[in-house]
């Protein structure tokens, strides 16, 4: 699908831009008094118009409550509550696409992004750059088994692929307007935001950072599923699954073709009658189950073509509370 692209802001909306916060939040009661005033508190210091958006991913504790407090002591809060969990991607695309800054950021509502790295990362849009994601140092809060995953995931899926997701970058970043407008213009229903991120482009800078503690609680976001958002990526990013099955099924021709020759070879040149129940059963048992497999993946694509095409909504939003800078939108408007 081919886009118009979007206004570049002046100069002087380089200099003073309105900002947007985007804040998924999953049953992050207990942290969200702490994070949205302290980030607030940062983004104040950095532009006179500014909002936060929390987005409320189906939380079952007192998110809704909390977040009407915050709305009513500070107006540049904005809270989206979803009808439902749709998950996280899903969450960020609702964000993204109520904000309204010449910039927008997104963090995350367990306080492990610093906000105090926010100055930098404007810093570095003002001096030209389009995206500026933070990269993490280290992965102490996981375990061996979650890094080593999370390793052989990247190699995967950026395995000859034109498409580079740069990896332990997570959704902790700050984007032009226009790069938002190229997220918003994407259709698909089955979101992998890091893949997004890198499928549009634009003038992107890393910098690193050290995840903080969580301000309370564990996180909700497990082994399961990051498998889930894997296998999610994976099939939206990459036909390496297809292509090792290709390849599985020519290496498994070959070594059957090698096996009939060998036992031709043996039976006449020896006079070795090889024995063939097990010989049969092994064999079907071996090709039943690489067959089932290679089901399996294709199913996993046939199933996102199911998905999409039904073209139902992402999220849908039950309630909203604050207008942030829907009234006036960007500075540039």
């Amino acid at each position: 699908m081919s886009m118009h692209p979007s206004p570049v802001p002046p100069d002087n909306a380089r200099q003073s831009p309105s900002i947007s916060c985007v804040m998924p939040a999953f049953n992050e009661a207990r942290n969200l008094g702490r994070v949205v005033p302290d980030v607030l508190d940062v983004l104040t210091r950095l532009s006179g118009q500014i909002e936060l958006l929390v987005v409320d991913d189906g939380s079952r504790d007192d998110t809704e409550q909390v977040m009407q407090s915050l709305g009513e002591a500070h107006p540049q809060v904005v809270f989206l509550k979803l009808s439902r969990n749709f998950g996280k991607e899903a969450a960020l695309t609702a964000g993204l696409e109520a904000a309204h800054g010449d910039v927008v950021i997104i963090m995350d509502a367990d306080g492990q992004h610093p906000s105090s790295l926010l100055p930098k990362m404007l810093q570095e849009w003002k001096q030209g750059s389009d995206v500026v994601y933070a990269v993490r140092k280290t992965r102490h809060d996981q375990s061996g088994l979650q890094i080593g995953l999370i390793h052989l995931f990247y190699k995967l899926i950026n395995w000859r692929n034109r498409v580079k997701i740069p990896a332990h970058a997570g959704d902790f970043r700050l984007m032009d307007r226009k790069v938002v407008q190229a997220l918003k213009s994407l259709p698909e229903r089955n979101r992998f935001m890091k893949g997004l991120y890198a499928w549009v482009g634009f003038k992107s800078i890393a910098i690193d950072y050290e995840p903080l503690p969580r301000a309370d609680g564990i996180t909700k976001f497990g082994l399961g599923g990051s498998f889930s958002l894997a296998l999610t990526g994976m099939v939206a990013f990459s036909t390496v699954p297809l292509r090792l099955l290709t390849w599985l099924g020519l290496l498994m021709a070959a070594a059957a073709l090698g096996y009939g020759a060998w036992v031709v070879i043996d039976y006449f040149l020896w006079g070795i009658a090889v024995p063939g129940y097990a010989t049969i059963v092994v064999g079907m048992m071996l090709f039943s189950g690489i067959q089932l497999l290679s089901i399996g993946v294709l199913a996993e694509y046939v199933g996102r073509i199911y998905e999409e095409v039904k073209q139902r909504p992402s999220y849908l939003v039950a309630l909203r509370r604050g207008q942030g800078l829907s009234e006036q939108g960007p500075s540039d408007a």
